[in-house]
């Protein structure tokens, strides 16, 4: 179970890490888009982020 754990960790880091390493400048300004968001809107994204990732994982395993 940890080394699935781990694996899943690894891949969101590599993940995370492509659009900043490919094009610096649209990651600065998809950040500073989403610091003028809301708290409502910014849950509202990881709530439907999360039902997102929950699905794929459901739909894989």
């Amino acid at each position: 179970m940890w080394q699935d754990f781990l694996a899943a960790s690894a891949l969101v880091l590599v993940f995370e890490g492509v659009l900043p390493f490919l094009s610096p400048p649209r990651y600065r300004a998809m950040m500073s888009r989403l610091l003028a968001l809301g708290d409502g809107a910014l849950r509202v994204a990881g709530l439907l982020s999360m039902i997102a990732g929950l699905l794929v994982l459901y739909s894989v395993r």
